[in-house]
Order: C-alpha cells, then structure tokens, then sequence
C-alpha cells in the first residue's frame, strides 16, 4: 500500500493530496504504526521520492499556484513534509530536500 500512497502523493488533483493528508494525519506521531513503513520505503526508494517531489513542485506551479501563492502553503507541500519527517526519523540523519526553499508564485519554480 505505501509505495501507491506515496506515488499518489505526487499526483496532481488536490483532492487526492488532501485525503491521503487526511489519512495520514497520525503520520508525525511516533505511535502511528504505519510510520516505519513510509520511512522505510523512502529510505530505500530515494530516486523515486525525489521525483515525486518535482513532480508536486512541478503540479503546484501548473495548476494550483493561484490558490497557494506560497509552495509551502500547499497541500502537497506539506504531505511531503509528512513523508520526509518519516524517513529522517527512521534513518536519524537528515533527508535530502528535492523541493526549492522558500518558492512562491512570484519567485517560481
């Protein structure tokens, strides 16, 4: 199951971004059983949670920059967060940032 959530993560219908955040809105607790898997997948899986993080970047500067004018306000944005808190917490080291920092519908992609 987790290697489709995250895939649908980088889709680029807001819906889909709020339930799967909706879903896993117990994902920052250390206690949410499901938490090691997401860690672990990313962990072993970098190149695609790279990607799939341009392609939230790439969705939110097409379609929803207008509604989010600051990337980090956005959906997608943040289940990213979600998902890279998961895997620093199961690897203890920092995880690598594939989204630019502080991006906004002015600065752009």
């Amino acid at each position: 199951m987790v290697p489709f959530v995250v895939q649908l993560a980088g889709e680029y219908v807001l819906e889909i971004l709020e339930s799967i955040q909706h879903g896993l809105s117990d994902l920052p607790s250390k206690r949410f059983a499901q938490r090691p898997a997401y860690g672990d997948f990313i962990a072993r899986n970098p190149g695609f949670f790279a990607r799939t993080e341009r392609r939230v970047v790439s969705y939110w500067s097409c379609y929803c920059w207008w509604k989010f004018p600051a990337f980090g306000h956005y959906p997608g944005c943040r289940l990213l967060e979600l998902l890279r808190a998961a895997a620093i917490d199961r690897t203890g080291r920092p995880w690598p940032r594939h989204t630019p920092a502080g991006l906004t519908a002015e600065t752009g992609p």
